[in-house]
């Protein structure tokens, strides 16, 4: 940071209760009331000057003392001392953070070139225009000090030259940048980066106010230089400086600090470039749940969830884990975010035309978002205060269409059970009833027959679906009928061979006795697979009348069945393989 060094002489100002003066031989005849601080100086040093001390002097005589206040000066008694110390000639260094005050106190107490040649207000023009807006760092410090005096920078033409100096730089292509500048992203280090990145600007700038900042960003936007995406970062950036501990308790936050973080919160979406994918979708959860945190308006909380949906598909398990604002001890996860962006992509999704469903990317859309659900299920199970109203609530969001498979949705409920062991029955049915067993694949299926933790009634259906599959070659690829289930193996085969036999020709007959034979193999494990399923059946009607009447008692033990034909299909199936 560059400074300008005036004056030669020692400072010899000192405080003697509420007064300032200066050590000297000759008696002060000029007394300058500044607030509560009173200064004794010097007519000679001051008033030759100081355009404003000339006038309020003038009828006055020079060997008669003369007060005057000065209240209202730009800066205060330290700017004021500057200036004054300038007057002495006592030695003084200006810089970019006490630029603006020195100047506004120059110019109200006239320190012009019309005065006296050589005076405070021009030496401080020249200084500005040759040092700090020529530099990338100093121009932004002293726009940052105009906040102190907002009105006197404006009128002064301080802002405006400050900005202008600074899109000037940032609109320089980046292999032309010279100048030394912020950047610590993780990983990267200028020794090892020869070029420049796009972004060098955006952390420096990322130190000004918001209503500072958003002057530079829509000035910068306004030239359509720049790709909204660079636009999104420089946002990003300032978000993470300013925002980064409004996502925590807010009974932790003034109510100062939630005014403040509101507004530079709204300002931040409202310069959101309306461009997708300006910004990523893990940035608009974030700022989606530091608006839930600092209780926003419903109207930005609607235009981040609007946002964050258009880019669904692209987000991570990552982006979605927020804990929840309600939670006092635990921070558990907030799935109510996660579930309202979802029904807002849903709808959108709806929107399209009939044909848009066939459409290669509005499948994949649907089923990258069907994936990352079930995947942040999988995180959310292993929370011990998350309810199943809450958990099924957002697997059933999920349409049809969006699963290829169950399986990541099954890994999430098994999870879920393992973390929750005490659930009754009723909220085992209702977790375990969004699961659909013809969607599982073999490997999953057989865990799911041997999980303890499975109700009875999702057991059998896997059991089922088992026999179904296994019959599926005998019966021309499709799912076995009730009355078939009840006949059993033997007797539909019986069945059909009888009618096979009416309709057949020789050759027919022929063929349907060598898949006679191949079907007997397996004959023997399926009947016994079926008896074990039939008692199944009868303990679940057993179990579902318990259930109704609390004064019937259960005979039949549901686990020991379990146990028992678990062992017995495997001892089937195992049987099977040896008959092939």
């Amino acid at each position: 940071m560059k400074f300008m060094k005036l004056g030669t002489k020692p400072d010899t100002f000192y405080t003697e209760q509420a007064t300032r003066t200066l050590t000297s031989e000759i008696a002060s005849d000029l007394v300058i009331q500044i607030n509560d601080v009173t200064y004794l100086l010097h007519r000679f040093a001051l008033v030759r000057k100081c355009g404003l001390l000339q006038r309020l002097c003038y009828e006055t005589s020079e060997s008669e003392s003369v007060s005057v206040e000065v209240h209202d000066i730009p800066g205060g008694e330290d700017a004021f001392e500057v200036c004054a110390k300038f007057c002495y000639g006592i030695s003084i260094n200006i810089s970019a953070h006490n630029f603006v005050s020195a100047f506004c106190a120059a110019k109200f107490l006239r320190m012009n070139e019309s005065v006296e040649k050589g005076n405070f207000v021009g030496k401080l023009e020249s200084f500005f225009n040759s040092c700090i807006l020529e530099s990338w760092k100093d121009p932004i410090a002293t726009l940052g000090s105009t906040a102190t005096l907002p009105e006197w920078s404006e009128n002064l033409g301080i802002v405006r030259k400050c900005i202008d100096s600074i899109i000037e730089k940032i609109l320089t292509p980046s292999q032309q940048v010279k100048w030394s500048f912020t950047y610590t992203r993780p990983g990267y280090t200028k020794k090892q980066h020869h070029s420049v990145p796009k972004d060098w600007w955006t952390e420096d700038v990322s130190d000004l106010d918001i209503d500072l900042f958003r002057c530079i960003i829509m000035a910068i936007r306004s030239t359509y230089v720049l790709p909204p995406q660079l636009i999104g970062e420089a946002l990003h950036v300032y978000a993470c400086r300013w925002l980064n501990k409004s996502s925590g308790s807010s009974a932790s936050q003034t109510e100062e600090s939630k005014v403040k973080n509101r507004k530079i919160l709204e300002t931040i979406v409202a310069m959101i470039p309306a461009d997708r994918g300006s910004v990523s979708v893990g940035f608009l959860f974030r700022l989606l749940s530091i608006s839930i945190h600092l209780n926003a308006s419903s109207v930005i909380k609607t235009e981040l969830i609007r946002r964050a949906s258009l880019q669904f598909e692209e987000a991570t398990v990552s982006d979605l884990l927020y804990p929840s604002k309600s939670s006092s001890d635990h921070n558990y996860y907030d799935i109510e975010l996660v579930l309202a962006v979802l029904e807002t992509f849903l709808k959108l999704w709806k929107r399209m035309s009939p044909g848009a469903v066939d459409n290669t990317y509005f499948l994949r859309s649907i089923r990258n978002v069907g994936k990352l659900i079930d995947s942040y299920l999988q995180v959310v199970a292993r929370d011990h205060n998350m309810q199943v109203s809450n958990f099924v609530s957002l697997a059933e969001t999920v349409p049809t269409i969006a699963r290829l498979d169950h399986n990541d949705l099954y890994k999430a409920i098994d999870i879920y059970l393992k973390v929750h062991p005490d659930l009754s029955k009723a909220d085992k049915k209702r977790l375990c009833g969004i699961l659909d067993c013809q969607k599982l694949t073999p490997e999953v299926r057989a865990h799911a027959v041997k999980n303890e933790l499975l109700p009875l009634r999702t057991v059998v259906q896997l059991l089922y679906f088992d026999q179904d599959k296994e019959s599926m070659p005998n019966t021309g690829h499709k799912l076995l009928k009730q009355h078939e289930i009840i006949l059993g193996p033997k007797q539909r085969t019986a069945t059909k061979d009888s009618q096979s036999k009416q309709s057949l020709g020789t050759t027919q007959i022929l063929e349907s006795r060598e898949k006679d034979q191949h079907r007997n193999k397996r004959m023997d494990g399926n009947l016994a697979l079926e008896m074990d399923k039939k008692m199944l059946i009868r303990g679940r009607e057993i179990e579902e009348k318990d259930e109704s009447s609390s004064s019937y008692k259960l005979e039949i033990d549901p686990n020991n069945m379990i146990t028992r034909a678990r062992s017995k299909s495997e001892h089937s199936m195992k049987r099977a393989d040896r008959d092939k």
